[in-house]
């Protein structure tokens, strides 16, 4: 499907259950494919990054078996890859390519990693330097700093102390602390710099927890992985739902809410989650939302205020902690009072898409005036939406955080939706169960 029109939506209202966490997900996997036992993991999304991170495991000789209901046994390798040859296509998923060069980097063999064209404009310098520090051999095969990476076969060292930027990406912090219990060594892992997206630093310290491996922090600069680790399968595990997801169920219960809509439950995360994007709730209340939380629900509408004014409230924030849900707020400061600032979003130039231009481009197609910094936008909202055609960058989020212009009255044509697939195959499907259309 080239395209969906996405008719004016009067108002939504429902439940939905959320697909599972991509983040957790894939780091589930992972450790499951290097722990010692078997692990049934269950609620795991189904998606196009899972995909990518099963066919990879299953490449490297770990038995992978779905048993349906959204639930796959994985064998775990005992933290050693039965297979020391391999090509790796990795698409677009980068919980899967930088935790995978760092575990190959120590696996002694001869690997091939590559991905679709902007994965190659996605930066790993930083990853790689850290590994080469340790004595892994890699190589770049394009453009120096960039995938694809050539991985040989290695002596690298265990133990003692590595660095790692932090203010490019987090998954790189990420990738060393999944790959270093695996040399059953004590090692010290320090950032240089700011630490960004801290809240998946905490999924990922959560994911080492539940396979056997505590890491000790002080602060979000220093990571002191034990002597004598290495991961243990807990058994059975479940995954979370998305709350990135989350994100625009909520965004809408609160939009629609303006005009007497609402409200929009979401089950699968609650106040119980491990995930930093519940903290979007956090944004909501501030743009004038009502929350309601259990430990596996969340439910928005707009609040008494915001429904009065028919409007939500501008806000200036720091966005840093939830870049993914940022997004959803970018789309909901059109249905605000005035001018909103997203702040310390510079991140977003190396996801799927550089987003903060992608999102400035579009937001200005609907009449917004945008002002677009290196690391911030300025969004300030139009009289009245216009119908438009929005383009997605092959970025899933664009798709489905756009869609909810639809419920400021216009047509919303969405270019590529099948681009949802990387992390909510059925997002627009769901939608739909949710939206009650102008006729």
């Amino acid at each position: 499907m080239k395209y969906l029109d996405l008719g004016p939506i009067r108002r939504v209202r429902g439940t939905v259950r959320l697909p599972g966490s991509k983040s957790i997900s894939n780091r589930a996997l992972l450790l499951a494919g290097l722990a010692r036992g078997e692990t049934r993991v269950h609620d795991l999304l189904e998606s196009d990054d899972t995909r990518v991170m099963l066919d990879a495991l299953r490449t490297l000789g770990v038995s992978c078996v779905d048993d349906g209901g959204h639930t796959v046994r994985v064998r775990g390798a005992s933290g050693a890859f039965p297979v020391k040859k391999a090509e790796l296509a990795l698409g677009n998923a980068g919980t899967a390519y930088r935790p995978l060069t760092a575990v190959l980097a120590l696996m002694d063999g001869e690997y091939r990693l590559s991905g679709v064209a902007r994965m190659d404009e996605r930066p790993i310098g930083d990853l790689v330097d850290a590994l080469k520090s340790l004595g892994a051999r890699i190589d770049y095969l394009g453009e120096p700093g960039y995938p694809p990476l050539a991985i040989h076969p290695a002596a690298v060292r265990a133990g003692g102390q590595v660095s790692v930027r932090g203010n490019v990406s987090s998954q790189f912090l990420t990738g060393l602390l999944m790959a270093l219990p695996l040399t059953g060594k004590r090692t010290v892992v320090s950032v240089d710099g700011e630490l960004i997206s801290k809240p998946y630093i905490e999924i990922t310290l959560n994911a080492l927890r539940r396979f056997g491996v505590e890491v000790a922090r002080e602060g979000w600069v220093s990571f002191t992985i034990p002597a004598g680790t290495g991961y243990s399968s807990p058994g059975d595990l479940y995954v979370e739902g998305d709350a990135s997801s989350a994100s625009y169920f909520l965004a809408a219960g609160a939009i629609s809410g303006l005009s007497g809509g609402g409200p929009v439950r979401v089950e699968g995360v609650g106040r119980g989650s491990i995930q930093g994007d519940v903290r979007f709730t956090d944004v909501l209340e501030r743009m004038g939302a009502k929350i309601s939380m259990g430990d596996n629900w969340i439910e928005a509408t707009a609040g008494a205020e915001a429904a009065r004014r028919g409007k939500l409230k501008a806000i200036d924030a720091d966005f840093n902690h939830i870049p993914d849900a940022a997004m959803t707020a970018a789309v909901a400061a059109l249905f605000a009072d005035g001018a909103s600032t997203l702040r310390n979003i510079g991140s977003w130039r190396v996801k799927e898409t550089d987003r903060i231009a992608a999102m400035a481009i579009e937001l200005r197609k609907l009449g917004a005036a945008v002002e677009e910094g290196a690391d911030y936008l300025t969004i300030a909202p139009p009289v009245m939406l216009k119908p438009v055609t929005i383009d997605t960058y092959d970025d899933h989020r664009m798709a489905m955080c756009f869609s909810l212009t639809a419920l400021g009255g216009v047509t919303v044509r969405i270019n590529d939706p099948h681009c949802v697939a990387k992390t909510f195959p059925e997002y627009f499907d769901v939608l739909a169960t949710l939206a009650e259309r102008q006729v």
